[in-house]
């Protein structure tokens, strides 16, 4: 059994709030439940407590159409066809999840697939079905039989954030505020959270009191470069979250999808594995098909698989990309992919005879919050679901379209236990946050906020990317602290800059974990220690301790599986 290790990380410069509150200056508003997020996880979430009775504050960053959902290409995964069966479906995942997934969550997420799946098609989702009236499913790389479903071949978030989208602005108990900020969770002394404090649309400061907040604020794929992540995704819920004090866990393990369009220019649209499922093959830029030398599922191996060939083969061959060859396929691909035919032909590559540049970028974050089989958080009060948080399904690696699976699934099983929370909560007087110090600056200072999130995002992608070691981590460390400690002294405020602050906080404690983690596990792999540990599987927790005015450490604690305790 592995020892219990608890280990400090270096000197971390961060403030418990990153600005002041004054409760009488600031306009606010009291529901019972408040979701910061509106996608998959955060709308199954607000309408479970809705129809529950709650009345629920859905608070998103920007519109209801920019998050993560609208972007997934893939689909949900979900047991439908009489020949497969939650045993195997169970199985993949865990296999995939590398010894890290945790079995009872693993059931109770597959298990309601079905009804997850009615109900959103209840709502008015429509997706793809064949000649015989029959939802058409498709396979994808880690599952053993065909079970996604997808809309409009490669559009499935979209319509599913549609639907979802129209049902919140449908329910009587349910308000939408669109393009809101969440700055940061208001607590009390005793951690009970009590609040959200907020920047509205205005540019004002606004507070969404109430005793139960849901996170639901996808991932953090803009610490990356490279990445398929839409520009909103920048850690917030994450940040907010440590910053409050909660538990991070297996914060390293960040999925990488081996295959974005990669072109000078266009956004890294990511290509979805029904492409890969469909017959597409993978090929350097001599033509070679080489997945099949990596593994015996070829281009339908686990994502963590591909997206390491493809590194390797870029390193070996100087070349910026790999392509896709779709030439093989039987469907017409303008007609089966026309999201994907839309964008290349913009930049004149046709898909049905041109190859198409790809290469990985930074896909889903695999760790986060650290929740019970309830969506609980070590914080009294606070709820997460969805990417940013960690359920123990995914394990170390997901598999493709358990996401959407388990926000659907989670989003609305923890929407009634907070509805059912907030009928007992009493609510408190709010705590007024005091102006944080700030150094003096030189006359004249500046500090380039643009230029400093490239620069993070930059060495993020060198050095905490597809693969890792020792010497580059600890080097990015340095580098994040240095960076940290100019960025806690900086006294101007707004939205890009307290992006920026989440940014360097996710990366932190991501880098902490990538430190820690002497193993490769899943998608996590260092070519100084190659090897997976297979006698001692465990998770990384990471929760801050405050020891004065901007100055903190982070506790890293080792949890061997069979000791591990859910969250109080």
């Amino acid at each position: 059994m592995a020892k219990q290790v608890t280990k400090l990380s270096d000197q971390w410069l961060m403030h418990r709030y990153l600005t002041d509150f004054e409760p009488h200056h600031v306009p606010h508003y009291r529901f019972d439940v408040v979701v910061v997020g509106g996608g998959a996880a955060g709308g199954f979430a607000a309408l479970a407590a809705a129809d529950a009775g709650s009345s629920v504050a859905v608070v998103m960053k920007g519109d209801a159409m920019v998050g993560n959902t609208k972007w997934a290409k893939g689909g949900i995964a979900a047991v439908l066809d009489p020949a497969d069966s939650f045993t195997r479906h169970a199985q993949d995942t865990i296999t995939v999840g590398c010894g890290l997934s945790e079995p009872s969550v693993v059931k109770k997420v597959i298990e309601g697939g079905p009804d997850s799946l009615a109900k959103i098609e209840s709502m008015g989702a429509a997706f793809d079905r064949g000649s015989d009236g029959n939802l058409e499913l498709s396979k994808e790389g880690g599952h053993s039989f065909a079970r996604i479903v997808h809309a409009d071949g490669d559009a499935t978030g979209f319509e599913m954030q549609r639907a979802i989208s129209d049902a919140l602005r449908a329910h009587a108990r349910v308000h939408v505020f669109e393009n809101h900020f969440a700055i940061d969770l208001l607590t009390q002394v005793d951690g009970q959270v009590e609040g959200l404090l907020c920047l509205s649309g205005r540019q004002e400061k606004v507070v969404f009191a109430s005793s139960q907040v849901v996170l639901a604020t996808g991932g953090a794929g803009q610490i990356f470069r490279e990445t398929t992540n839409p520009d909103i995704a920048t850690g917030d819920g994450i940040a907010m979250a440590l910053r409050a004090g909660a538990v991070l866990r297996d914060m390293e393990f960040y999925q990488f999808h081996p295959t974005c369009l990669y072109i000078a220019g266009a956004a890294r649209i990511l290509i979805s594995e029904i492409v890969r499922g469909a017959g597409g093959i993978l090929r350097d830029k001599s033509g070679y098909r080489f997945m099949p030398d990596c593994h015996e599922a070829a281009e339908l191996a686990p994502r963590d698989v591909v997206s390491r060939a493809i590194f390797k083969r870029m390193v070996s061959n100087d070349d910026t990309s790999v392509h896709l060859d779709l030439s093989g396929i039987e469907k017409d691909p303008h007609q089966a992919f026309p999201t994907i035919s839309r964008h290349c032909q913009f930049f004149g590559i046709d898909i049905a005879k041109d190859p198409i540049p790809v290469r990985p970028g930074a896909h889903y974050l695999v760790g986060g919050i650290k929740v019970d089989s309830a969506g609980r958080t070590s914080i009294p009060g606070l709820w997460a679901v969805g990417e940013c948080s960690s359920t123990g399904l995914h394990g170390a690696n997901r598999m493709g379209s358990n996401s959407l699976l388990e926000a659907l699934v989670l989003g609305e099983s923890t929407g009634k236990q907070v509805a059912a929370s907030a009928v007992q909560a009493i609510p408190r007087t709010l705590t007024p946050i005091v102006p944080r110090p700030h150094p003096t600056l030189p006359k004249g200072f500046n500090l380039n906020i643009d230029d400093l999130t490239y620069s993070l995002k930059s060495a993020m992608w060198r050095q905490m990317g597809v693969q890792r070691d020792a010497s580059n981590l600890q080097e990015l460390q340095d580098q994040l602290n240095f960076w940290m400690q100019a960025l806690t002294g900086w006294p101007k405020e707004g939205a890009r800059v307290w992006e920026l602050h989440n940014m360097m906080a996710v990366s932190h404690v991501a880098t902490n974990g990538a430190l820690e983690r002497k193993e490769s596990r899943g998608v996590h792999s260092r070519t100084d220690y190659p090897e997976l540990n297979e006698n001692e599987p465990f998770h990384l927790e990471q929760r801050p301790r405050f020891r004065g005015p901007g100055i903190g450490r982070i506790d890293i604690q080792k949890k061997n599986l069979s000791t591990e305790a859910q969250p109080q």
